[in-house]
């Protein structure tokens, strides 16, 4: 179970976010609703241990240190964070994740290899750019399930892509199932690996019934007037502004694309 409890981040001049306070399990797609892309890329860094909160906490099952959240974590498609680059070909893209996977695999240096195994021999040649929404989802999350330490999955706004949810809800559901990244190669009678993904969303889709919450779902209700005429507090003191830490880096670079501790995405 991914936990947060009171999770809020203050940026230079305003807050980043909210109070928020969420649960996501195994097998399961958990949508965060949150307003704005800045908002949606601070909750998916502090759910992947990658942003240090102002206050509050997040943990990963009874462990909440955020260096065994950052191993066993990945944050998927981030703007300025680690979405592929558009000048990128997809052989590209693939070689150097693939590279910085923390794992010894037979695969890992042999990127076209990978691809035509994992199905993905029709965009060998292509451009990130020019890869569909869905596509280039599908690709970023099985070079993501790489890395045999992912148990936790956030991937930062799928739906600024496109207006249709089916070109990534299903993905994500894929995914929380374990039905991607299983290794091809693998005998039949593999156990799936399910996970625990979260979509940070900036709007839910309709006809959606799984589990949802809102960034900013624990904000406290604004301060009540005492009898004596003075504020009492809303419990929630103000917070320094924080930004990333300098022992939890994760810069927008290609090193640092992937999944995980180890410069994984």
């Amino acid at each position: 179970m991914l936990t947060t409890s009171q999770l809020h981040i203050d940026g230079r001049h305003h807050t980043l976010l909210p109070a928020t306070t969420v649960e996501a399990g195994k097998a399961e797609v958990l949508l965060i609703q949150a307003d704005g892309q800045e908002r949606r890329t601070a909750l998916a860094l502090a759910l992947t241990g990658r942003m240090r909160p102002s206050s509050g906490s997040v943990a990963l099952g009874h462990d909440g240190a955020m260096s065994a959240l950052r191993k066993r974590s990945a944050i998927v498609d981030s703007p300025d964070v680690n979405a592929p680059e558009h000048h990128l070909t997809v052989r590209s893209l693939v070689s150097e994740d693939l590279a910085l996977v923390p794992l010894a695999f037979r695969d890992r240096t042999r990127p076209t290899a990978w691809l035509v195994k994992h199905g993905f021999r029709d965009i060998l040649d292509q451009w990130v750019h020019a890869l569909d929404p869905g596509r280039l989802l599908h690709l970023q999350l099985e070079l993501t399930l790489a890395n045999q330490y992912v148990d936790v999955v956030v991937v930062d706004s799928p739906d600024r892509h496109t207006a249709d949810p089916s070109a990534w809800l299903p993905l994500l559901e894929q995914a929380a199932a374990g039905q991607l990244g299983r290794d091809p190669d693998s005998p039949a009678d593999t156990p799936p690996r399910p996970l625990i993904v979260v979509g940070v969303v900036g709007r839910l889709p309709d006809g959606w019934t799984g589990p949802t919450a809102l960034a900013g779902n624990a904000t406290a209700t604004p301060s009540a007037t005492q009898d004596d005429g003075e504020t009492q507090s809303s419990g929630v003191a103000p917070q320094e502004p924080q930004e990333l830490q300098d022992d939890d880096p994760l810069e927008a670079t290609s090193e640092n694309r992937i999944h995980g501790e180890g410069g994984q995405r």
